[in-house]
């Protein structure tokens, strides 16, 4: 059940950090307001996710698949441009995720 709590984490902090980009500088009510609400639903959920794995695992995979999927919000719903130094770094970031969660389960 942690790694549902982390998962969820990581679609809160993904939803946090668009409404940041929707707030416009805290200009938007919105938006604004959004972004302490999924901030603090992430918050949550991976302090129950720590409970039942590491935590150095679990913020790892919570910041790397977090800003994986940023980017991908980023290219597909702000037209950000998509550059191979991009793919290849997104690569990287999910190659250490998959090594985190091996190392993890080797305990």
């Amino acid at each position: 059940m942690s790694w549902v709590f982390l998962f969820l984490a990581i679609l809160f902090e993904v939803c946090g950090t668009t409404a940041m980009k929707l707030s416009a500088g805290f200009s938007k009510l919105l938006p604004s307001a959004a972004i302490f609400f999924f901030y603090a639903l992430s918050f949550w959920a991976l302090t129950i996710a720590i409970k039942g794995i590491a935590i150095s695992t679990a913020y790892a995979i919570w910041s790397g698949l977090g800003t994986a999927m940023i980017v991908a919000v980023g290219v597909l719903w702000f037209r950000e441009p998509l550059t191979a130094l991009k793919i290849v770094s997104i690569g990287i970031i999910i190659i250490g995720v998959v090594g985190l969660r091996l190392a993890e389960g080797a305990h």
